[in-house]
């Protein structure tokens, strides 16, 4: 069990870390003391909802996607906080790894326990180095789908559906194909599981705007009952506004020349 934190204490690299965990899953906007999961984790790590939501607003304040919109805080706090971005930046997986790992230590869970759903179809025999590797890459999926649905606040970013089993968070570029960006949230779109094929599959694609784009193969079959009622009204449709972070136009410039109408 860990030792809770007694008042004045100065914070951990595992504190720090279990709230820079938290930042990603949570919206922008909702970073308060007053939200569930700020309360929850507040409460696991022996300090107040207030302090929580004080440190996630300094890693806020360091992320360099919402710097430019002139999100600042008190100089000491930045240097807290900056180390971790730069860690992020280093080595997103480790760090992804290690964060999910500290948290289930607190949480007094084994992490194959915790995540056994997503671990489940491993196969029995695979053992030592290679089931670490295999338990890794899926407890950080796991993260990366909590920080795309996040993003998009729960919804996909087509049609606004906000059932969570319907919903698939969307490598632009896929996993297998660049490791440095696995867990980039702005490799992410949050997209409903029929959209989620099409768009894996080449069958649409989007402008760096957003904007949907159709393949040929995909427009032969209009006329047919289920391109009306399923792709007609996406058509020309822009993608609804990411929460914190926009699909990068690299990555879908990637998409668009090695998947899109292939």
């Amino acid at each position: 069990m860990k030792t809770k934190p007694k008042k004045g204490d100065r914070w951990s690299r595992d504190e720090m870390i279990l709230v820079f965990n938290l930042y990603f899953k949570l919206p922008y906007g909702k970073m308060d003391h007053r939200n569930r999961e700020v309360k929850e984790l507040a409460h696991l790590m022996g300090r107040t909802d207030n302090t929580i939501a004080m440190r996630l607003n300094n890693f806020a304040a360091c992320d360099p996607k919402l710097i430019t919109r002139g999100i600042k805080a008190l100089g000491d706090q930045r240097k807290r906080c900056q180390p971790y971005w730069d860690e992020f930046a280093e080595n997103q997986e480790d760090l992804i790894f290690e964060s999910e790992r500290i948290l289930s230590e607190y949480q007094e869970i084994s992490i194959e326990a915790k995540f056994a759903e997503e671990l489940n179809d491993i196969p029995d025999g695979l053992k030592g180095e290679d089931r670490k590797r295999e338990v890794k890459t899926r407890v950080n999926q796991s993260f990366f789908r909590r920080m795309v649905m996040a993003n998009y606040n729960g919804k996909c970013a087509l049609t606004g559906i906000d059932i969570n089993t319907l919903l698939v968070a969307s490598h632009i570029i896929p996993w297998s194909d660049n490791e440095d960006e696995r867990l980039n949230p702005e490799n992410g779109i949050c997209l409903s599981a029929l959209y989620d094929k099409a768009f894996d599959k080449g069958l649409i694609s989007f402008r760096d705007d957003g904007t949907v784009l159709f393949s040929e193969k995909l427009k032969n079959n209009v006329g047919k009952e289920y391109y009306h009622n399923f792709f007609v009204p996406i058509e020309s449709k822009q993608l609804s506004t990411a929460n914190k972070y926009r699909p990068n136009p690299l990555f879908l410039e990637w998409h668009r020349d090695v998947v899109f109408n292939k």
